[in-house]
């Protein structure tokens, strides 16, 4: 059972332990999508690991630096998008660790500067101290989006791939809300007890937590349903304030992604046909 002082929030540009040889340092890039930040965590004291340094920001660097004993072995990034892995290229001219990680789409939303030395597959492992982290290759999010399962310890690092507080944009064309699910289904059936987030407090219940997630979107799918059922047709545009009444107007632009991505899995599915900007029900 995670001890309950490894489960206090998340804290902007705090250093806190959250596991037996498990530190985070929260970047200090707060935001509506970010919470207090993105989370880096660095595995071992030996043979240091960093996972997703976040963004190229010099005092998060040194706090990276610190927390690692000034020495890092391995850098993990989960993927390429700008809050996860702008840090991994000046932390390797720091330290020399290579980067690891999958290659970056060509798509929009991406960190140019990002470049693993090291590409891995699922199943990959990477020896942290006494302990392995295995890669679990987990799209959804981003096509090139990795969880990393401490196996030890059971603690899965999730990247954007779950965070605590709310529930993670998918960003088509890159993403998709099938392989998402896909990917969550795949990761209830593996032996995780805690998630380690990349926004957010450390969640002590994985598979409970995942189920929730896996009813959240689906519900919110069952709204996309009913409104193209009743309207017959209609454009993301007309769609998004009733599918996502329950979120501030504010984050529509961003949720309107996520709708792309419900309407697209629909469309897969023979449910909805595309004319356009306009999508038709079919019925069954």
């Amino acid at each position: 059972m995670m001890r309950p002082e490894f489960l206090v929030a998340a804290t902007t540009g705090e250093t806190r332990q959250v596991g037996p040889a498990v530190w985070r340092i929260v970047a200090p890039n707060p935001s509506p999508l970010t919470g207090p930040g993105t989370n880096t965590y660095v595995i071992g004291r030996e043979q240091p690991v960093v996972i997703d340094p976040g963004p190229d920001d010099a005092v998060h660097l040194e706090r990276i630096l610190a927390a690692a004993g000034g020495r890092v072995a391995q850098i993990i990034c989960t993927h390429s998008h700008p809050d996860h892995s702008p840090g991994a290229a000046p932390l390797h001219q720091r330290t020399q660790a290579p980067v690891f990680g999958r290659p970056a789409p060509v798509v929009d939303h991406q960190d140019e500067t990002y470049a693993p030395d090291v590409i891995v597959d699922d199943g990959y492992r990477i020896t942290a101290d006494s302990t392995t982290v295995r890669v679990l290759h987990t799209p959804g999010h981003a096509s090139n989006h990795i969880c990393l399962l401490l196996e030890n310890e059971r603690m899965l690092f999730t990247g954007d791939h779950l965070m605590q507080g709310s529930t993670v944009v998918i960003l088509p064309p890159d993403g998709s809300m099938r392989d998402y699910l896909v990917s969550l289904e795949r990761l209830c059936a593996m032996p995780i007890e805690t998630i380690a987030p990349g926004h957010g407090a450390l969640i002590p219940d994985a598979h409970a937590e995942m189920r929730r997630v896996i009813a959240h979107r689906m519900q919110r799918e069952a709204k996309v349903v009913a409104a193209l059922a009743r309207r017959r047709s209609a454009t993301l545009d007309d769609l998004l304030p009733e599918v996502y009444d329950d979120v501030p107007a504010s984050l529509h632009e961003w949720a309107r992604y996520s709708l792309l991505a419900h309407v697209i899995k629909l469309v897969d599915d023979g449910r909805v046909r595309q004319s356009g900007d306009t999508y038709l029900w079919l019925d069954a």
